[in-house]
């Protein structure tokens, strides 16, 4: 790249992102979440870890060979083995790229007991062999902010003898401030010999809540790549936003002039659907695409909009693919108003898709007065969570609560095709729900968080309820939604263990999970 105005876009959400506990994407809803991002103009995408196992070497290979112009990415670990994998499984796409890794700083090294120079071999040894099977290669020195000074520019420099092409700069555990993470790039750019011929690249992490800002004054100190996820998706805190980065380079490109390719009018879409596959919601004040971002309700706020919308608004919402058309939606609206509804809010549905939505849509009409956006967006993400192929399915669900304990829940699962009832007492209307799905299915999977929030306002509202599930250090994540709390809280539970068995059959794909035990409690 010669452009100097020009920074890349390489979003790791696929990879970074689905490392998120509870995040695992299917395969179908990581090709998905590839072709929008192509579509969007992202430069490169990272689509997994081919090593990590057989699932996520298919999945990158399939998006190696469905892409347009992105360059694909895979990630290996600093052994022939990893890398090999890697480019067994990148090799397909039209512009593929290795990415390998190792940790540099004191308390990385320790991990594979290596002394600096044994590292150092290492290194050469890795990248050379990454560059003779693929000539765009990335070299990431992992928690490089927390690397002796000296010592990583002594590896970034053989990286670069070795022919890496990209050279990252990861602040693996978010430590660093935005006035180091400038200093630092400008430092290795001026004091590396060779420093001049290759990209440097900034990976951040949001653990003090700076990753934006740190990849933005990486950029200031010469980096022309930005690692990044949607909706800033990724390990712990997350990492950096690339809507955020996206945008802020748009809005305030008279004290950064770079400019990046990606469409930010598909920005919107793109974050409601990773929201939906990944099982995260998006938090209301999120920058960019939170339900608040252009919401308005103080009073002098609402006139200052009223007057001149750039009062109190930095960008336009139609700039992030936001409308301002507003059809209102109700128990007489037809399919017509429904689809032109659904592709406003990003959802581009085929016939089939839309008259299985629109039975959806009118049974949920007949109990509320009026059908909101948010309304919509919950009952898309309630029809895609819920999979034709899952074994478990709630079929009839009746819960008798009150002042006067115990609660009983009667419940009906549909388990590999099989109908089995019983009935359950437990602590609460939920708990008797949560006990009944477990009579009907044992399993050990522990329930490590219970979430409700009202879609919209009023006694009517749909609620979504998540849902997080952990097994043997397997997590899964699961969403639903419906008017009455909980019949959203038994399909989110079951969401969720649909999920860990599929995340069973990943991790152990010679088990066979159709074999798990289940009995007709009732």
């Amino acid at each position: 790249m010669t452009d100097q105005t020009r920074v890349v876009i390489f979003d790791t959400t696929l990879r970074d992102g689905e490392q998120s506990p509870g995040a695992t994407m299917s395969h179908s809803e990581k090709l998905e979440i590839a072709e929008l991002l192509d579509d969007m103009g992202v430069d490169i995408i990272e689509a997994g870890f081919p090593i990590a196992s057989d699932g996520d070497f298919e999945a990158v290979s399939e998006v190696a060979r469905r892409s347009k112009q992105a360059v694909i990415c895979g990630l290996a670990r600093a052994n022939f083995r990893d890398i090999d994998r890697c480019w067994e499984a990148v090799k397909h796409a039209r512009r593929p790229r290795i990415h390998t890794f190792i940790g540099t700083s004191p308390l990385h090294r320790a991990i594979p007991n290596l002394t600096m120079d044994e590292m150092a071999d290492r290194i050469h040894d890795t990248v050379t062999h990454a560059r003779n099977l693929c000539d765009n290669v990335q070299w990431s020195p992992m928690d490089a902010t927390r690397t002796e000074w000296d010592y990583l520019a002594r590896v970034v420099e053989i990286a670069i003898k070795a022919g890496a092409t990209t050279i990252n700069i990861p602040d693996t555990v978010g430590y660093t401030a935005p006035r180091e993470s400038a200093d630092l790039i400008r430092r290795l750019i001026e004091t590396v010999p060779g420093a001049d011929e290759v990209i440097f690249a900034t990976h951040c992490h949001n653990d003090l809540g700076m990753a934006t800002a740190n990849a933005l004054a990486a950029v200031e100190g010469g980096a022309r790549q930005i690692e990044c996820t949607i909706n800033g998706l990724g390990e712990r805190a997350g990492n950096t936003a690339l809507e955020e980065v996206v945008m802020a380079l748009k809005v305030r490109h008279d004290i950064m002039p770079w400019t990046t390719g990606v469409d930010t009018t598909k920005l919107m879409h793109i974050s409601r659907r990773v929201s939906t596959v990944s099982g995260f919601p998006v938090q209301y004040n999120k920058a960019i695409v939170g339900k608040n971002a252009f919401a308005h309700e103080s009073g002098i706020h609402q006139d200052g909009m009223l007057k001149n919308a750039e009062t109190f608004e930095i960008m336009r919402p139609e700039d992030v693919g936001l409308s301002e058309t507003n059809i209102v939606m109700g128990k007489h609206s037809g399919r017509a108003a429904l689809r032109a509804k659904l592709k406003e809010l990003g959802f581009d549905l085929a016939d089939n898709q839309l008259n299985d939505v629109f039975v959806r849509f009118k049974a949920l009409a007949d109990r509320k007065k009026e059908v909101f956006e948010d309304d919509l967006i919950a009952l898309m993400r309630d029809q895609e969570t819920g999979d034709a192929h899952d074994r478990i399915k709630v079929k009839f669900l009746r819960v008798i609560c009150g002042t006067e304990a115990p609660q009983s829940a009667d419940l009906i699962l549909e388990i590999d095709g099989k109908e089995l009832r019983t009935t359950s007492q437990g602590d609460g209307p939920v708990d008797a729900t949560f006990n009944a799905v477990k009579a009907l299915f044992p399993h050990e999977a522990r329930l490590q968080l219970y979430q409700v929030h009202a879609v919209t306002e009023g006694t009517d509202a749909q609620a979504t309820v998540s849902v997080r599930m952990e097994e043997e250090g397997r997590i899964a994540t699961g969403q639903a939604a419906d008017t009455d709390t909980v019949v959203a809280s038994a399909k989110a539970y079951v969401n969720a263990l649909n999920r860990l068995l599929v995340r069973r059959q990943k991790s152990d794909p010679d088990s066979d999970v159709k074999t798990v035990s289940y009995k007709d409690a009732g």
